[in-house]
């Protein structure tokens, strides 16, 4: 079994996001030091429990005291930016870290649409036209956007036709020696059969919904065409969990994380994470238990023992030798700011069962 760690840089209440930063920088560190295969951290905005906006950013400083875990976006979400932008940072992100860079890539924006509008620089009107000046769509661009990330992060770069039958060379950067491995990431159909199409390696968000799971990559494994870039099938899945030294602590941890859910599920808002014990007791009802209950059923919850089993099974049931790890574990009141103990905890304890 292998383990990777995805990290949306949560921040809970009295926590700012210079303190969230550094508890994340003792996580990664503690994964690389435990033998974590990947540390992954997404991109989202506009979200008060969430400081997670900048994947190339974050990384640059988060792994500056890791030596061999591979670091990346879990992920980029491609139709807020352009894609030459995308291959500019991860290729310094590759200039730094060498061979060690993941670009993953995801289609939905992370956000709401007038944030998602405002990234784009339309908050007020503007548009992205294509060469006809026609209106266009980022989403419906997206293979076109993936083809021209890998060209462009390629030795040669990507060639561009001009007018005239002119042509003009683009480069991400001057003189790469690596170049960042290239994951699509997707929780529906589409990204899997994109990713077979492309050749590429691919990952479903099992840890988003639960759902579709089997289907996404039945799809992709049927319909993988070998590429330049994988010769065969990767993939991995992604898995809510928290874990502690009993089940009673690990369900006690999680649920900051289920009201959280269950908030963005009933009201669209996620608001700063509340801590542990009575405060997330008293706001996570009766009622929103239920309306997060299907999907924390995927969680992986308990003890070392009961996680352990539930990781294997999933990894089994899913034919993937690799586990990516979103620990959902909260943190109490008392807790460093600057930390999150009970995750730091779950990363051992882990480790320790499933890591040789």
């Amino acid at each position: 079994m292998r383990l990777s760690v995805l990290d949306l840089i949560p921040v809970r209440r009295g926590q700012t996001t210079a303190q969230a930063l550094r508890a994340s920088r003792a996580l990664v560190e503690a994964a690389d030091r435990l033998g974590y295969d990947r540390y992954w951290v997404a991109e989202h905005h506009n979200a008060a429990s969430v400081a997670s906006t900048s994947p190339a950013v974050e990384l640059m400083y988060l792994g500056q005291n890791t030596s061999r875990i591979r670091l990346g976006s879990g992920g980029v979400m491609l139709p807020n930016h352009s894609p030459l932008a995308v291959a500019e940072q991860f290729a310094l992100l590759a200039a730094a870290y060498g061979d060690r860079i993941d670009l993953g890539i995801g289609r939905a924006p992370g956000t709401d649409p007038v944030t998602s509008a405002a990234i784009r620089g339309q908050l007020r009107g503007g548009h992205m036209v294509d060469a006809s000046g026609r209106p266009t769509d980022p989403v419906e661009e997206f293979p076109t956007n993936i083809r021209d990330i890998l060209a462009l992060l390629g030795p040669e770069g990507a060639e561009i036709r001009l007018r005239h039958g002119r042509t003009y060379q683009l480069r991400a950067t001057p003189a790469a020696e690596h170049a960042p491995e290239l994951w699509l990431l997707g929780s529906s159909d589409y990204s899997a059969e994109l990713a077979a199409t492309l050749g590429l390696p691919y990952v479903f968000a099992h840890h988003f919904s639960g759902r579709g799971t089997h289907r996404a990559l039945d799809l992709y494994r049927g319909g993988f065409l070998p590429s330049g870039h994988a010769e065969a099938p990767r993939t991995f899945v992604t898995v809510n969990v928290s874990v502690a030294e009993t089940a009673d602590e690990a369900w006690e941890f999680s649920e900051p994380h289920q009201f959280l859910m269950a908030s963005l599920a009933t009201r669209g808002t996620m608001d700063p994470q509340p801590h542990v014990g009575a405060e997330a007791r008293a706001l996570l009802t009766d009622d929103l238990r239920a309306v997060v209950a299907p999907s924390v059923a995927t969680w992986a919850v308990g003890d070392v023992g009961q996680v352990r089993d539930a990781l294997l099974r999933t990894a089994e049931d899913f034919g993937v030798d690799e586990i990516m790890v979103h620990l959902v574990a909260g943190a109490r009141e008392t807790d460093d700011a600057d930390a999150w103990p009970a995750k730091l905890r779950g990363l051992d304890l882990l480790a320790e069962a499933l890591l040789d």
